[in-house]
């Protein structure tokens, strides 16, 4: 239960996060959507693996624009400003997916989709993180995750009932249309609400002092903290913006005395790029995919995302309730840990599993095993890399730099991200599942090293204590 603390107004704070977490929801929606319309697109657009690979991953190229330049625009524009325009991306982007007649026409409008799921990805949870009181930026912060994996979980629960009812993925549905283009439209109900409950909050007081906005910094500040707490809190935001009498820029992410790089940077990189490279987005979007390729029916396939998107949903909200008490490292080398022991059994399943006369990987008795592993690989992700990556970026960075720094780590995310989705098609078919699967593990071995010594810890820290 999160209790204010003085003249707090929680009920109010609460809300405000919870609106811009609807972004975190499209978010995971438009990246869970895509796994049910695999063979769909495959058939609608004549693809090949290559081929679909990129019509899988091309979000994900927007998604890298998307998070690199959002943060430099909410440094010009405003925080909110940013939340809006995602939303109208994400309007246009659902409706044109399922509209689309060809690879190229698809491409584009999942491109404009990334825009909005990387805006989303590095703005959500910096907005949260700067209305939010110190003691509980962690729990609001990680609403994030909570929205995104809900989102990935409704996706995956839309897709098997669509699939359900229609039969296959390929199949003629609703007014005639097949039913993976009503996987995409589907998402239009949460994106039109997210547009319209952005109008109703205040923009960061952080930004408006950034923006030399001062007296509306000032109202609102008031608002969420009371009027003594609030005057005390915009003297302290202007106080750490003091020593840089200039709008932020991609030049202050460099040391003045030496000209490098702030260490903090690549410690953000260094976050978001792990979180990629453990291969959790090859089971959000290729779930389906790698269950049929060892010997589950589409349906089946289906309603095993479904459970682990649930796991996933328990995971996080484990972490909400604790990551304010325990902090944020404890919970990143736990899920480093958890994760390589995990996906080891994974590939021991795929590496001993047979061929069928199909061509196809039988797993036999060792099926228990991959599914328990796979299921326990997705909540060591969840309990850890998932929320607290997000929660990290959007709060270890000082003032200054803030938006430049998640502009940075939110394209070396999504990179990443695009890298791992559009090489695993490949892999799976030049070194199979124990291959791509080994390479992942070695990735989480590496995180457990990284955690280890270059991960502080910023849990109770005020965001103006956030050195760099």
């Amino acid at each position: 239960m999160i209790l204010a603390q003085n003249n707090e107004n929680m009920l109010f704070i609460v809300l405000i996060s919870c609106v811009a977490t609807i972004g975190g929801f499209l978010f995971g929606f438009d990246s869970g959507v895509i796994n049910g319309t695999v063979d769909g697109l495959r058939i609608a657009f004549n693809s090949q693996d290559i081929g679909t690979g990129f019509n899988v991953s091309s979000m994900l190229l927007g998604c890298a624009v998307g998070a690199f330049t959002a943060g430099r625009l909410a440094d010009k524009y405003g925080r909110k400003s940013l939340l809006l325009t995602t939303a109208v991306f994400f309007i246009i982007s659902a409706w044109g997916s399922g509209v689309s007649e060809s690879s190229a026409e698809f491409i584009i409008y999942r491109f404009l989709g990334g825009l909005a799921v990387g805006a989303a990805s590095v703005m959500a949870p910096a907005y949260i993180s700067e209305i939010a009181p110190a003691r509980l930026r962690g729990r609001l912060a990680s609403i994030q995750q909570v929205a995104i994996v809900i989102g990935l979980f409704s996706a995956f629960v839309s897709n098997y009932w669509i699939v359900n009812f229609a039969g296959a993925s390929t199949a003629t549905f609703w007014m005639e249309f097949e039913a993976w283009r009503w996987m995409f439209w589907i998402e239009l109900l949460p994106a039109i609400l997210f547009l319209v409950t952005l109008i109703f909050i205040p923009e960061s007081p952080r930004f408006l002092v950034l923006d030399a906005r001062n007296d509306e910094a000032e109202v609102v500040l008031e608002k969420l903290y009371g009027e003594a707490a609030g005057q005390q809190k915009l003297l302290e935001i202007q106080q750490s913006l003091s020593a840089d009498n200039h709008q932020p820029r991609l030049a202050d992410l460099k040391e003045k005395t030496t000209g490098k790089v702030r260490t903090i940077v690549w410690v953000g990189i260094g976050l978001a790029t792990f979180q990629q490279l453990v291969g959790i987005n090859v089971v959000f979007y290729y779930g389906a995919v790698l269950w049929q390729a060892v010997g589950f029916s589409e349906g089946d396939a289906l309603l095993i995302n479904i459970i682990s998107g649930a796991v996933s949903i328990a995971a996080v909200v484990i972490t909400m309730y604790l990551i304010d008490k325990v902090g944020r490292k404890p919970f990143l080398m736990l899920g480093s840990i958890g994760m390589a022991v995990t996906l080891g059994l994974l590939v021991y399943a795929f590496g001993n599993a047979v061929v069928d006369a199909n061509g196809n990987l039988d797993l036999g008795e060792l099926g228990t095993l991959a599914l328990v592993a796979a299921n326990a690989y997705v909540f060591f992700f969840n309990l850890s890399w998932g929320p607290v990556m997000w929660v990290m970026l959007g709060e270890m960075f000082p003032n200054q730099i803030r938006g430049s720094g998640l502009a940075v780590a939110g394209l070396a995310q999504w990179t990443s991200n695009f890298a791992i989705t559009m090489t695993f098609p490949i892999m799976l078919a030049s070194i199979g599942l124990a291959g791509a699967y080994g390479f992942y593990t070695l990735c989480a071995v590496l995180s457990i090293l990284f955690v280890a010594k270059f991960v502080y810890e910023t849990k109770g820290k005020e965001l103006e204590e956030m050195q760099g």
